[in-house]
């Protein structure tokens, strides 16, 4: 009996133990859990330790779900404001080229910021110009035209005419002498560098125009056409003079092919040198022996 006993209480005790790593299993808890993975349920990761913070979660490797790099905002909260909000793009700067430029060239010619004819280039003078403007308005000063800019330069500029915009001259006309403000006369400024042809007051048409050197001025004061030449060659210097139109002494308004091809570059021998050949042919046509010829600083 005693035998059958205590075989009796061995069966107990082997299912009691079954029961319990029955039970064990069905808890997730294997043996060596947080060990190199030999438990029977196969390798498993320890679980994170608990926050120390109530509602935070513990830090884990740098990967986020799906293996996706974590987002700028997510790793750098101040991203946006470390880089900064993009400029505006300027509505005009260096290298446009555009009829918008053409009447800010205009525009700020009107404020004597541009001082030649304006050629719808943004470039280095044009600006120059823009940077003046700005200063003088108390704006940024950048050398490009962003809104603030273009709507102040509106507010204190008028439309551009169309002489405005595409002037005869590249240099800006001359205060006319009071001399030139009656009857029909070659208004020509040594200030200016132009000549403007006028009647009654009113500038018809205008011209580039060179003087004479040092050695070989041109005289000032008031003379009038005393006769002219279509074709002309000097009989001193031995150079073409076409459109010659003579007001003192050997001295006229003629084009001038050195004029053209050097600009300023050069001076004449005393002559008013034109370079546009095609705009004094039609104003040679106008002129009459007799109309007054103003030269005057």
């Amino acid at each position: 009996m005693a035998t059958r006993g205590t075989g009796m209480r061995g069966t107990v005790l082997r299912r009691v133990a079954l029961a319990t790593v029955a039970v064990a299993l069905a808890a997730g808890c294997t043996p060596d859990a947080a060990g190199p993975g030999t438990g029977a349920a196969g390798p498993t990761k320890a679980p994170a330790p608990a926050s120390s913070v109530p509602g935070t979660a513990t830090p884990t490797s740098g990967a986020t779900p799906d293996d996706k790099p974590p987002s700028p905002s997510a790793t750098s909260p101040s991203a946006s404001a470390s880089t900064g909000t993009p400029a505006p793009k300027p509505l005009m700067g260096d290298g446009d080229e555009s009829e918008q430029v053409r009447e800010l060239q205009a525009r700020l010619r009107q404020l004597d910021h541009f001082d030649r004819a304006p050629t719808g280039f943004y470039g280095t003078m044009t600006a120059g110009a823009v940077k003046k403007f700005q200063k003088r308005r108390d704006l940024p000063v950048t050398g490009s035209v962003d809104d603030a800019t273009w709507q102040r330069l509106l507010s204190v500029t008028r439309k551009p005419t169309a002489d405005e915009l595409k002037p005869s001259t590249t240099n800006k006309l001359d205060t006319p002498d009071p001399r030139c403000m009656t009857g029909r006369v070659l208004c020509i400024s040594k200030e200016s560098r132009t000549l403007a042809w006028m009647i009654d007051g009113k500038v018809v048409s205008s011209l580039d125009v060179r003087f004479g050197s040092e050695n070989t001025p041109t005289r000032e004061g008031l003379f009038q056409v005393e006769w002219k030449a279509r074709e002309w060659t000097s009989t001193i210097y031995h150079t073409p003079m076409p459109y010659a139109m003579f007001f003192s002494r050997g001295q006229a308004v003629h084009y001038s092919a050195d004029f053209a091809a050097r600009g300023y570059n050069g001076a004449s021998h005393g002559c008013v040198n034109v370079r546009d050949r095609a705009k004094l042919s039609a104003l040679f046509d106008q002129v009459k022996v007799g109309d007054k010829v103003v030269v005057h600083w």
